[in-house]
């Protein structure tokens, strides 16, 4: 795909930022903005893209994403190469560009290898095709905790060429050790295992798996280096102690107190809260045939914590925390990592802070200038929907115009030729 001067007209144009979209045009020359204005002369050889009828935004981020797991995470893992998932990653790649969403941040494989560092740079050589990623390699936990699958697969498939830890590390001198290791190959954030998860055997999403220590010299060793930090955690006190220890973002947070949520507010640690994959679940009766497709420990937790998720969800929109988008896909199909906007808003949360929330907020979390948002000079990715997903949040799923750094790769439909046209 060759990088074109490009106008493009008929769209409304939301900036990112602002309470609302106005009509614009969009000029884009050299991969960036070039102006923005009621009316721009078209410049010679450039392409004109008409996006009548369309809501023209700043290209989606989800900050919270596995391109290489699937819900069937224990087995998968175990029964397919590093290679094999790589492979298999790649039309993964493919849907969420297709979605509309140009930067991803990955957060964390199943594999002892690096294979999402290889596919961040892969991608920004253009060797493959799909979203940037930013990527946090695995995730660090200790042993018994939510990042060490060892307790999700059958024993025949653990030993030595079969490491099943993967980052697991207990102690000052192991979680240095493992921190250092994950910069080293290339790491842009380090994650982290707060709490117990919902997907887990051995462990529970309200229970704080590392000491307050053994965060703080987590986040200590990863600020030396100046590499972000962000944690999966469910329950207050392990929310709570990575925000003591300096962490960036929090992860899920589904069943933050008030006060967590207000001690996150003064902070200022952004929450990716992947309400999707949480509520989809949460908001099922126990009768629901749902329940004989997962684990008999998921199936307990959820029933344990299915009010408490509930209220937490109306909490965080009554909140004024810093919402970035993230979805978890991976636990669930990627394809479906669009269906995160109206679960937001079916909480409480505006459909104006659900779009920020993926595009000027997430490239504030991820430290991306030049993303998320519409302005001249700034990277050309832009994604359009037809209709108006300040009144429609559904239009998010829809989306058929895909611009990044300036090359489309996506363009919606032609209109079929009226009869008696001649074409």
């Amino acid at each position: 795909m060759t990088m074109a001067t490009t106008l493009i007209t008929g769209a409304t144009v939301w900036d990112g930022i602002s309470d609302r979209a106005v009509a614009q045009q969009v000029l884009v020359a050299d991969g960036r903005i070039q102006r923005l204005a009621e009316a721009i002369e078209v410049p010679r050889d450039a392409q004109v893209v008409d996006l009548s009828g369309h809501t023209l935004t700043p290209g989606f981020m989800d900050c919270h994403t596995h391109v290489t797991l699937t819900p069937e995470v224990g087995p998968a893992m175990a029964a397919n190469s590093t290679v094999a998932k790589a492979l298999k990653s790649l039309p993964v790649l493919r849907a969420l560009l297709m979605n509309g969403f140009t930067t991803v941040r990955d957060l964390a494989c199943g594999d002892p290898d690096y294979p999402t560092i290889d596919m961040r740079d892969a991608l920004a050589a253009s060797i493959i095709d799909g979203p940037r990623m930013v990527v946090a390699p695995h995730m660090i936990s200790a042993r018994g905790g939510h990042g060490d699958f060892s307790g999700m697969v059958a024993n025949q498939y653990q030993g030595p060429s079969r490491p099943l830890e993967l980052a697991a590390a207990d102690g000052d001198d192991e979680i240095r050790t493992k921190v250092r290791q994950e910069i080293r190959a290339g790491a842009d954030w380090i994650k982290f295992a707060a709490t117990g998860g919902f997907a887990s055997p051995s462990d529970d999403p309200g229970h704080a798996t590392y000491s307050q220590h053994e965060m703080d010299v987590l986040v200590a060793t990863a600020t030396d280096l100046n590499v972000p930090v962000t944690p999966h955690s469910y329950g207050d006190e392990g929310i709570q102690r990575a925000v003591r220890a300096g962490v960036r973002s929090i992860e899920h947070g589904n069943l933050a107190s008030a006060e967590t949520l207000r001690m996150m507010e003064d902070a200022g640690v952004f929450l990716a809260p992947t309400q999707y994959v949480i509520l989809s679940s949460a908001r099922r009766d126990e009768n629901d045939p749902h329940w004989a497709t997962v684990s008999d420990s998921m199936r307990r937790k959820f029933q344990k914590y299915r009010g408490a998720l509930l209220d937490a969800a109306e909490r965080l929109a009554a909140s004024k925390v810093r919402i970035a988008f993230g979805t978890d896909a991976g636990m669930f199909p990627h394809h479906d990592n669009w269906r995160e906007f109206p679960m937001m808003v079916s909480t409480g949360i505006t459909p104006l802070r659900a779009l920020r929330a993926a595009t000027s907020v997430a490239a504030e979390l991820l430290r991306l200038d030049d993303l998320g948002v519409i302005a001249e000079g700034k990277i050309a990715d832009l994604i359009a929907m037809p209709g108006n997903p300040f009144t429609d949040i559904e239009v998010t799923g829809r989306v058929d115009f895909v611009m990044k750094g300036g090359v489309i790769h996506k363009h919606p439909a032609p209109a079929p030729a009226l009869a008696g046209s001649g074409r």
